[in-house]
């Protein structure tokens, strides 16, 4: 029996994981545009050709991030979507080597995928991937405190609350609050 090569990083029963790839902005664009009454105030995902580029561009040539897209693997049984389709993304952004190990993550679902669990799988594998090869101990997530999506997927995950840090991140024209939430590759392999 012959042996194939995935083309993802990683995959579980219904997504893969790989990294960003220039020829994927048609169809990451669209998706940024068909969601943004899901992603907005939250989020801002590049919904253009040349916004598009330069976000992949930092993801795929700069060492201190790594971008992954969460894609359906099940042949369009879950939903109607083709194999292969984009879910969602996650990036983890900040990327400290040394003695630290530790790296911010950001995500985002698309329209079609919210709600099936797609990300819980994606970020699960993306957890795998962050602690196994590319050797990092720690990453934190920073969610807006209403965000209650994005708090419920770390939740999940098994994430803890660490903090409250006020006007944070510069998002949409004002400084914004947003709670710290980590996990560590102890807390994964014990969970």
């Amino acid at each position: 029996m012959p042996h194939t090569v995935s083309r993802y990083l990683a995959e579980g029963p219904r997504v893969g994981i790989r990294h960003f790839r220039h020829e994927d902005g048609a169809e990451f664009t669209a998706r940024a545009r068909e969601s943004k009454g899901l992603h907005q105030p939250w989020l801002f995902p590049p919904d253009s050709p040349s916004a598009y580029t330069a976000y992949a561009s930092r993801l795929i040539d700069d060492p201190t991030k790594a971008g992954f897209l969460v894609c359906e693997t099940g042949g369009g049984a879950d939903g109607g979507h083709p194999d292969g389709a984009i879910a969602g993304f996650i990036n983890i952004n900040n990327i400290v080597e040394g003695g630290f190990r530790c790296g911010a993550l950001g995500y985002g679902a698309f329209a079609h995928a919210a709600g099936r669990g797609l990300m819980r799988e994606g970020l699960d594998l993306v957890l795998g991937h962050a602690f196994g090869p590319m050797r990092l101990h720690r990453l934190e997530i920073n969610v807006q405190p209403r965000n209650a999506a994005s708090i419920a997927l770390a939740r999940s995950c098994g994430f803890r609350l660490e903090g409250f840090s006020p006007k944070m991140i510069y998002i949409d024209g004002d400084w914004r609050d947003h709670e710290r939430w980590a996990i560590t590759a102890e807390m994964r392999a014990s969970g």
